[in-house]
């Protein structure tokens, strides 16, 4: 089974749809809040060039999906699918983003389960690469069920190379884990 990775998701807290070039304005508005990316190793993401650069990519991957409210179609965030650094049998969830009035809520947590069982639906693993010093992501992604392996990548953001540290999620843990629940409410 191939993996569709511009789905639409649809749960009662937020919904996904594939990103088009038509959502900069939109996404941009939703991220540039300097305090989205206080915590994060690209700090500068909430700049305007930096972000237009981080949406570009997001496009031509291939694989990005906006988050919207269901409630009003605002634009609230997004997340991507990618195969460019997962093992064999693995996808990463990532470059994810949410905007502060989404936090402390379970948005970020359903966000994830629409992704997350999506995916496992056709592949083995979900892998998330984390920057090693984000703890709020990293905390966030332990949340959820995620496992630390001993993998690690380097990437290139606006703020030069950056250590990331690799979580996975398999079938088993995400049926065992707090994200299934979500997964079980969601509308398509």
């Amino acid at each position: 089974m191939m993996l569709d990775r511009q789905p639409v998701l649809a749960h009662p807290l937020v919904q996904l749809r594939p990103a088009t070039p038509d959502d900069w304005p939109a996404l941009h508005a939703a991220a540039r809040d300097p305090a989205i990316w206080a915590g994060h190793p690209a700090s500068d993401r909430w700049q305007l060039p930096v972000f237009r650069a981080f949406f570009d990519d997001g496009l031509a991957s291939g694989g990005m999906l906006v988050a919207e409210s269901p409630a009003t179609g605002v634009v609230i965030g997004s997340s991507r699918f990618d195969f460019g650094r997962g093992e064999p049998g693995e996808i990463e969830i990532g470059w994810t983003f949410l905007a502060r009035s989404q936090w402390g809520g379970r948005t970020n947590h359903a966000m994830k389960a629409l992704m997350v069982g999506h995916a496992l639906a056709a592949m083995d693993r979900v892998m998330f690469m984390i920057g090693e010093t984000n703890i709020r992501s990293r905390t966030a992604i332990e949340r959820i069920g995620a496992a630390l392996t001993a993998r690690t990548l380097v990437a290139n953001l606006s703020t030069g190379p950056v250590t990331h540290v690799i979580y996975t999620i398999d079938r088993a843990g995400f049926a065992g884990g707090p994200l299934a629940p979500l997964w079980a409410q969601r509308l398509s």
